[in-house]
């Protein structure tokens, strides 16, 4: 009996210390091997050491209101050009056969300053448009690319998620990403840094960011360029450090840009019609 109060603790410790890994465990490796969010754009703690977030508003005076028109059409001028930016918009298309010939550099620029002009939480603007075209740096971003992406499509993503994207016939080989004159790599930027070496808040900074993806893609389309919507899972913080980005970017999407390849082809989709898309109360 004295034996048996000796012990109690004891095991009552071990059976807490059993049940405490149990409950862990699978949680861990739930992670590692299905990661259907990428973790690497969630926003994390790797911020300057001892600084505090500063409010990145500054009074009223600092930003005064100024006159603000915008050219006002005709309902049949509005009308024509709905239908003729829709038609071109239409045409939109993810391609993966892109041209090596080159583009102008001023219009790359046009493009960038275009999705600039994106609105953001309390006009932080937190982007940064990383453009590569040095063919030795994009042949690295390919190899981290596929050696992530492989991983991804054998261990990471499942069966269904896998299967889906054999429809469209496309796998781990990105070829693109040697072969396009320009990648374009879109970072978040998490958080500002001020000259103080303080943190500048940046409100929704990642829905500010892929609006301005969305009109990335738009003044591509504009321009008469293609490109796929690539977000290579997990591969984040190795293209990070090798283009030389600081620690409150991430990445969230890249961009191999281009004219389109004489045989590019995409897969025969259509488009779901207003009446599903729309709804008008």
């Amino acid at each position: 009996m004295a034996l048996l109060t000796v012990l109690t603790p004891v095991l009552l410790l071990i059976l807490c210390m059993v049940i405490g890994f149990m409950l862990v465990k699978p949680r861990e490796t739930k992670t590692d091997t299905r990661p259907w969010v990428d973790e690497d754009l969630q926003d994390g703690d790797d911020v300057l050491e001892e600084d505090e977030c500063v409010d990145s508003q500054g009074s009223e005076e600092d930003h005064p209101q100024v006159p603000y028109s915008l050219q006002h059409h005709s309902e049949e001028t509005m009308l024509q050009r709905s239908k003729d930016f829709y038609t071109m918009m239409n045409q939109r298309r993810s391609v993966r056969f892109i041209s090596p010939e080159m583009v102008p550099q001023d219009v790359i620029d046009n493009v960038i300053r275009t999705a600039g002009t994106a609105p953001s939480g309390a006009h932080t603007q937190p982007w940064t448009f990383v453009v590569v075209s040095d063919a030795d740096l994009k042949h690295q971003i390919r190899l981290i690319v596929e050696d992530e992406e492989e991983l991804n499509y054998r261990q990471r993503m499942g069966e269904k998620w896998v299967h889906d994207l054999s429809k469209i016939k496309t796998n781990w080989v990105k070829e693109y990403l040697d072969v396009a004159p320009y990648l374009i790599l879109i970072f978040k930027q998490t958080y500002g840094i001020l000259p103080n070496n303080k943190k500048k808040t940046h409100y929704y900074n990642e829905i500010s960011v892929s609006i301005s993806c969305g009109i990335l893609l738009a003044a591509l389309q504009n321009v008469g360029l293609v490109t796929v919507t690539s977000t290579p899972l997990n591969c984040g913080p190795r293209l990070r450090l090798l283009l030389k980005r600081p620690v409150n970017e991430k990445l969230l999407m890249l961009l191999p840009v281009g004219y389109p390849a004489q045989d590019a082809t995409v897969p025969d989709f259509g488009r779901k019609p207003l009446g599903e898309i729309g709804v008008y109360m």
